[in-house]
């Protein structure tokens, strides 16, 4: 495989969550896979497993085909390569990533473990129709290993926090505001008493985060709101605080008389809590490490990956073995070139070893 050529033509595909690139993008995966002697198959939805014979229960390899960059984007970040760095639409997160998967995979050889790879469809949306596949798939698993990008220092992940997508919606009474103001029930006003309620549920000391990131409501100026409504972003790193998170926004109390309140949502993302499994997983990977110049430390994310899921089924997961880069999800994003086949080789070793 050559890594560079792969590259450009991953980022090359334009692959929106949703969007023909996304299969396009497995595909070329898929092929990548046969070739070192995988059986690939597509699940509902785009999502790829490809099996690799072994010895022993299959170790889970987990990354993702879409990015959150529309259709059109290459005309004003197209794929180039400056300063060792390689720049475009998705090439840190993941596809870089997914480089660094199949460049593994190959460095692995016959020595390597059973292997099952799971390229999730819809991850940067939740992967909401991917997570009972994924589960699914992950069971039967020894361990997982997922190509998320390492944190900022190149360090590893075993732990992130549980995500939360809800929705705040107030109903109030409408009426003329400058002739009949009085009789009516301001939903925008009781809105604005929720969003300071809701900041007040932020702790830092615990880890969690309340963020009220999108509100809309009323019809016209001179009219009193009859309806408004926030999107919430919650994060958690535990599943007690998810819990007693979940039973809080479900008792929220209106502040004014006549005003309605109504949550909905869910949790997109289980915690993924610290283990025994995910730090023996670091342990071995942290050894792998030193031999390839790395001083790998281990880290929680604030934020979720298909890592989150297959933790919630029981399966050790370390998190974080991608590229190194910068600029996920902004018009800088690059993955440096250099850190492809040292992060390659890690990952190459864990799969080679006979102690997972």
């Amino acid at each position: 495989m050559a890594v560079l050529e792969v590259l450009r033509e991953l980022v090359e595909i334009e692959s929106p969550t949703d969007s023909p690139g996304v299969r396009r993008v497995a595909e070329v995966c898929a092929r990548e896979l046969a070739a070192l002697g995988s059986r690939p198959r597509f699940l509902d939805g785009d999502h790829l497993v490809a099996e690799l014979d072994g010895d022993g229960p299959p170790l889970l390899l987990v990354g993702h085909t879409d990015t959150v960059w529309p259709e059109g984007t290459l005309a004003t970040m197209p794929f180039r390569v400056e300063d060792g760095r390689a720049y475009g639409p998705g090439a840190y997160d993941m596809k870089g990533c997914l480089v660094v998967l199949l460049e593994a995979v190959r460095l692995a050889g016959e020595r390597r473990r059973a292997l099952r790879v799971f390229l999730t469809a819809d991850e940067e949306m939740g992967s909401r129709r991917a997570r009972p596949h994924l589960e699914r798939e992950a069971q039967s698993c020894a361990a997982a290993f997922v190509v998320e990008p390492p944190g900022p220092s190149g360090n590893l992940k075993t732990a992130r926090k549980g995500l939360g997508r809800f929705r705040l919606t107030v109903t109030g009474r409408p009426a003329h505001a400058g002739t009949h103001r009085h009789e009516g029930v301001s939903a925008v006003e009781e809105l604005a008493h929720q969003v300071l309620a809701l900041d007040d549920l932020n702790d830092d000391e615990r880890g969690i985060s309340v963020n009220v990131g999108v509100v809309r409501g009323g019809t016209s100026e001179n009219v009193v709101a009859a309806e408004a409504e926030a999107d919430i972003d919650v994060r958690v790193p535990r599943h007690e605080d998810r819990e007693r998170l979940e039973a809080t926004l479900a008792a929220l109390e209106p502040r004014l008389e006549g005003a309605r309140l109504e949550v909905g949502g869910g949790w997109t993302r289980p915690p993924l809590e610290p283990s025994a499994g995910a730090e023996r997983l670091f342990a071995k990977a942290r050894e792998h490490g030193h031999a390839l110049g790395l001083e790998l430390e281990a880290e929680s994310s604030g934020g979720g990956s298909d890592g989150n899921i297959v933790g919630a089924v029981g399966v050790p997961v370390l998190d974080g073995l991608g590229a190194e880069g910068a600029g996920a999800h902004a018009p800088n994003e690059h993955v440096f070139l250099p850190s492809i086949p040292v992060r390659a080789e890690l990952l190459a070793r864990l799969l080679r070893d006979p102690g997972l």
